[in-house]
């Protein structure tokens, strides 16, 4: 095979932006599937997995004793996740890993703890005897401890059973298992955890290929504080040539990443937020913002006008923020 296949060869302006399809290091592609569909695991590089098809992207880490899972998908994909799983290893799962409280996210984790072993303590005894220990922000039990609107909390078998308030977290599983948390990206409740000796990092919906970033404003959420996290992952990445290759990131949804495609969604994001702050610098309102088409050139592969996350939204959020912000960042300025 040439290096140029084994790569991930493509960037974001050429990329079909489908959860199913991915470009990626060279994988090895298996299925489980019963009545409610079909998720497909791909080895990324390492001890390092990627299952889609179960809501939000789900990474898979496979050390020497035990599994560490981030993120869990949705509830009805479980047994389909689990089957994903027992078709690389038998061994157990010890920590699932969630990067942020969205119901994509988390609704497996009480059936993935279900079927993973409980975390030891000094003694004899086991922290958490029943099964995997959850593990995230302190923000994520916050959020999903609230009901929004007519959404209610999330049930208490869902949240968290460990949490961390620092910028970081560390686990070993066969390698060093970094956990991070900025301070505001998607929300205020996001992790991104790197694999180290496998070099790959599991990014959650600080970069999602399936729409513009989603900027949960109402849960701590800032565009700025989204392109200052995508350059914090960059600064992470080390491409193998041609700013390709190298580590790998795999986001909340879509095709495996390597630091080409993650420069290209940054740069996105980031022309976007000027485009937008020019216009409010100018006194212009949030329809004529939207009437600009500021997003015009990337609608083609992050644009929706129906769903959860429309392309209205996004530019209302940069509006939004940009509108209220005193200290307005000059353009170009990724903070």
């Amino acid at each position: 095979m040439k290096k140029t296949e084994r790569n991930c060869r493509r960037t974001l302006r050429a990329a079909i932006v489908l959860s199913a399809i991915f470009f990626a290091a060279p994988v090895a592609r298996l299925s489980a599937q019963d009545a409610h569909g079909k998720v497909d695991l791909l080895h990324v590089q390492g001890n390092v997995y990627m299952i889609a098809g179960a809501g939000a992207n789900i990474t898979v880490q496979v050390g020497k004793e035990v599994v560490f899972v981030v993120d869990s998908g949705v509830p009805e994909m479980s047994n389909q996740v689990l089957a994903a799983i027992r078709g690389i290893t038998s061994k157990r799962i010890l920590f699932i890993i969630n990067t942020s409280a969205d119901a994509d996210h988390v609704g497996g984790n009480a059936n993935l703890a279900k079927a993973g072993v409980g975390v030891p303590n000094i003694g004899s005894t086991l922290i958490a005897p029943t099964g995997s220990s959850i593990v995230a922000h302190y923000n994520v039990t916050t959020r999903m401890s609230e009901a929004h609107g007519n959404v209610p909390a999330f049930p208490a078998a869902l949240l968290p059973t460990d949490t961390y308030e620092t910028d970081d977290w560390k686990f070993y599983n066969g390698e060093g298992v970094f956990i991070y948390h900025p301070e505001h990206a998607h929300s205020d409740a996001d992790s991104y955890v790197l694999f180290r000796s496998s070099d790959v990092i599991s990014v959650g919906d600080i970069l999602t290929l399936a729409s513009y970033p989603v900027i949960r404003a109402d849960e701590g959420g800032s565009i700025n504080g989204e392109i200052k996290t995508l350059n914090q992952i960059i600064d992470m990445l080390e491409p193998e040539e041609n700013e390709e290759g190298g580590t790998y990131v795999i986001p909340g949804h879509g095709h495996v990443c390597d630091r080409n495609d993650v420069v290209d969604y940054r740069d996105m994001v980031t022309i976007i937020r000027d485009r937008v702050q020019n216009l409010v610098n100018k006194g212009m309102t949030l329809d004529q913002v939207k009437a600009a088409k500021v997003t015009f050139d990337y609608d083609g592969l992050f644009g929706a006008t129906t769903g959860p996350w429309t392309t209205d939204m996004f530019v209302e959020a940069i509006y939004r923020e940009l509108s209220s912000n005193k200290n307005k960042p000059k353009a170009g300025e990724g903070n």
